[in-house]
């Protein structure tokens, strides 16, 4: 069931953001207003997701993990060269 969860939050982001939020405390916690978590959620959805879930559970990899979502949600990491 995690791995679905995790799958279902790295191919549809905003949904998985969109649920914790209502149904969790994860983004109330990490965030102090509306406006930063909308924002991301518009602009930035992975890398909201991974603050919000990472405030929570995580200490040591928060960085590590919020640059690798900042790439992905960049499309620097794993899009294709076009020639």
């Amino acid at each position: 069931m995690p791995l679905l969860i995790l799958l279902l939050g790295f191919f549809f982001p905003r949904l998985v953001i969109v649920l914790l939020y209502f149904f969790t405390g994860w983004f109330r916690a990490a965030f102090d207003g509306f406006i930063l978590p909308l924002l991301g959620f518009i602009f930035l959805p992975l890398t909201t997701l991974w603050y919000g879930i990472s405030e929570t559970y995580f200490e040591s990899v928060q960085t590590v993990g919020l640059i690798i979502a900042v790439l992905l949600d960049l499309g620097i990491v794993g899009s294709k060269m076009r020639k």
